[in-house]
């Protein structure tokens, strides 16, 4: 049995936060470097190098790398081994996020009520994901969601006769009038299958993988590339003003569906598409 204490929790969340928002992931940077490369349109690689040294300021000055702070959305991976100490799991994990972004900082944009609109004042509460395993393991990955981008998502119970061709259509067409507002280039996590609300939670999860990294079936693989290379001839570029690189990744999750269905769920995230991941 291995023990975890609420303040250690709370501690690695907070600091998470501020990671997440004032420093981009090093396959994000990446990917932006091989954009500005492959670029071709005059406004599109002005907007890539503005973007580049709006990281570049963030990451030396420790300040947000977006306005939008995002909402935050924790994936965590516990083990049936593991004992929480010192108060509870969700309690430690909502004080992380309240930490970090009053540290930090960082613009607090959650409401608690969705009609009445008041201001939680702390960020909170996060959207949280539990997943348990076996062994010992303690695993968070963190994902603070900007709505410019969220708002561009979309969900499809599709019927299973349109089959590839009407998967492939939903998704292109939800890049296509979604990427002008999400701040292109964008990285779009899809997932296919399961239920309505499995397939949008593995469209959220798909955002957290690393770019470059693909899906484990082979036609799956193919899939990615296949929607890639045409999400990029669309030629709606960076910011929507035009160029080759509308979407740096598509990362694709499945799951097994009941024989009536075909779910598909697209979750659009912007250029900078925060995510970070600890083992306590």
């Amino acid at each position: 049995m291995r023990v975890i204490h609420t303040d250690t929790i709370i501690q690695a969340v907070s600091e998470m936060c501020i990671e997440a928002n004032c420093y981009l992931g090093a396959d994000m940077e990446s990917a932006l470097k091989n954009a500005r490369e492959r670029e071709i349109s005059e406004n599109g690689i002005e907007i890539l190098e503005t973007m580049q040294k709006n990281l570049m300021v963030a990451a030396e000055k420790k300040i947000p790398i977006c306005q939008d702070t995002g909402m935050v959305v924790i994936f965590l991976n516990i083990g049936q081994q593991v004992q929480i100490e010192g108060g509870g799991l969700s309690e430690a994990l909502q004080k992380g996020v309240e930490k970090g972004y009053q540290q930090g900082f960082l613009r607090k944009s959650v409401v608690s009520d969705p009609l009445l609109r008041s201001n939680t004042g702390t960020n909170t509460p996060a959207i949280i994901h539990y997943n348990i395993t076996e062994g010992e393991s303690f695993k968070i990955k963190l994902l603070p969601k900007g709505f410019g981008s969220e708002n561009t998502s979309a969900l499809k119970m599709l019927k299973p006769a349109e089959g590839l061709a009407g998967v492939k259509k939903f998704i292109l067409e939800t890049i296509e009038n979604g990427s002008p507002n999400a701040c292109a280039p964008v990285v779009v996590g899809v997932g296919i299958g399961g239920t309505m609300e499995k397939a949008a939670l593995m469209a959220k999860e798909a955002l957290s993988r690393p770019l470059g990294s693909h899906h484990p079936a082979d036609h799956i693989q193919s899939l990615e590339a296949y929607l890639l290379e045409a999400a990029n001839q669309l030629g709606i570029g960076p910011m929507g003003l035009g160029g080759v690189n509308t979407v740096l990744g598509i990362n694709i999750e499945t799951f097994p569906t009941h024989i009536a269905g075909l779910p598909v769920a697209v979750n659009m995230g912007c250029y900078v598409n925060r995510h970070v991941e600890r083992e306590l």
